[in-house]
């Protein structure tokens, strides 16, 4: 007796319903890549204009050279303005990166009349506009008759880091087990050695972290800067006049410069932070 077998026929799903599910699968994915490209597009063409062979304007690109990475103070006065960012940088940093360690330790730790209002004005500053803050500035460097320039501009600097200094050491301090200071003290620490040998390095990564994020603040400021620099040349007033040229090549090896140090001292920070889990 003979039997007969249909033939199993596996159904065929659409193609708009296998593209829903990949696209579902890989939504993140997708969104990851946008978002990347998105952002490093400015950084891929100030990478590429660095080795441009521009002359006096670097709107079109005439040809490769290595030339501007050979001799990155080429241009008129980039060099002098770095050197001011820097310096400028440098000293805001370390104030703000100081007085706002004391403010999150003084407003994280400990209860006091006024506390909650001081944590109310630590964020205006950082909500304030830049251009309504350097004005206010130089409206009252004016009235002590304090003239625009260096020292100015780094007060005005340090003004608006030490917002970002308290939010972020604060954060890190919120974060500590209270029961390794208690532990400390048990075995006979003071509060200076409790202090010094246990909370410090643990707030340490907090307090590195707030200081690179106020130095990139401080470089990278314009509108303050160049409300009370005045006639001081910083590198982003640089890069702001001279702009409608087109910026010169030995600007673009600066600013590459600094992205791939940042770059290199956040991969630092990782493997650091990875090899001390382990």
């Amino acid at each position: 007796m003979s039997h007969k077998v249909k033939d199993a026929t596996i159904p065929t799903i659409p193609f708009k319903a296998r593209f829903s599910r990949w696209f579902g699968r890989n939504l993140l994915r997708i969104y990851m890549i946008f978002g990347f490209t998105y952002l490093f597009i400015p950084v891929a063409y100030t990478f590429a204009f660095s080795f441009n062979d521009s002359g006096k304007s670097n709107l079109i690109w005439k040809g490769f050279t290595l030339r501007n990475w050979q001799n990155p103070c080429g241009a008129p006065e980039v060099c002098s303005a770095l050197g001011n960012s820097i310096k400028i940088g440098l000293l805001a940093t370390t104030f703000a990166t100081i007085l706002g360690t004391m403010i999150a330790f003084a407003i994280g730790r400990y209860a006091f009349k006024g506390r909650s209002s001081s944590n109310l004005l630590i964020f205006l500053p950082m909500a304030t506009p830049e251009v309504v803050l350097g004005a206010s500035l130089l409206s009252l460097f004016l009235v002590f008759k304090i003239n625009p320039g260096f020292w100015p501009t780094v007060i005005a600097h340090v003004m608006f880091c030490i917002s970002f200094v308290v939010v972020t050491v604060k954060a890190r301090i919120a974060s500590l087990d209270p029961r390794l200071e208690q532990a400390a003290m048990d075995l006979y620490a003071n509060e200076l050695e409790t202090f010094r040998r246990v909370t410090l390095p643990l707030v340490a990564p907090g307090i590195a972290g707030a200081a690179l994020l106020a130095f990139s603040l401080s470089f990278d400021d314009f509108i303050i800067t160049n409300f009370n620099s005045g006639t001081l040349m910083t590198f982003p007033k640089f890069v702001y006049v001279s702009a409608a040229r087109g910026i010169p090549a030995q600007a673009n090896v600066i600013g590459s410069s600094m992205f791939f140090l940042a770059l290199i001292l956040v991969i630092a920070g990782q493997v650091v932070n990875r090899k001390k889990v382990r």
